[in-house]
């Protein structure tokens, strides 16, 4: 190796290595896969979709953060992510070169509508490389339409049956 190479290399890893310095592969080397393009599902039901993040860099990606967002497509609609799933931020730890992290996130619905969700990868230094993001995920959610909204039907049909049990047992009771 010829001595500038050397002096070089030696630079580059003094660089790297000093306090407080992260090697962080690109944003453009990470790619987002998510393994569905549209979820149905109805309003309160739980639902998983899977990303995948590739690190396609021939450096390891470190300090990554994936972070899961979901938005109306439509205005008018108040959407608070928060609600929608209590485990948005993800820290990734390291992706090697050519590897790839998937992450399993569980949501559920609590707007009716059709929505927007999707993942994005950012590096923890906060630098000012654009995000990865993987494609939105299109969420139909259906309203709920039940005769027994929040469990209701059984004290509905029995408080009226009871009364009416006990209005007769005392008309009973008065007749006999």
């Amino acid at each position: 190796m010829s001595r500038r190479r050397t002096i070089l290399v030696a630079l580059v890893a003094a660089l790297l290595l000093a306090p407080g310095a992260q090697a962080v592969a690109p944003a453009a080397h990470l790619s987002v896969t998510v393994d569905h393009a549209r979820i149905s599902t109805k309003l309160g039901h739980k639902f998983v979709f899977r990303s995948t993040i590739t690190n396609r860099g021939s450096a390891a990606a470190t300090g990554q953060i994936a972070h899961l967002n979901v938005l109306s497509l439509y205005p008018g609609v108040y959407v608070d992510p928060e609600d929608w799933s209590s485990q948005r931020t993800r820290y990734l730890g390291t992706i090697p070169a050519g590897g790839s992290r998937t992450i399993t996130w569980r949501m559920q619905a609590v707007n009716d509508g059709d929505f927007g969700v999707y993942v994005t990868v950012l590096p923890n230094s906060a630098s000012a490389r654009p995000p990865a993001s993987g494609p939105a995920i299109r969420l139909a959610v259906a309203e709920r339409k039940t005769l027994n909204s929040g469990g209701i039907l059984p004290l509905a049909l029995a408080v009226p049956g009871i009364l009416g049990l006990m209005v007769l047992g005392r008309r009973l009771r008065r007749a006999g």
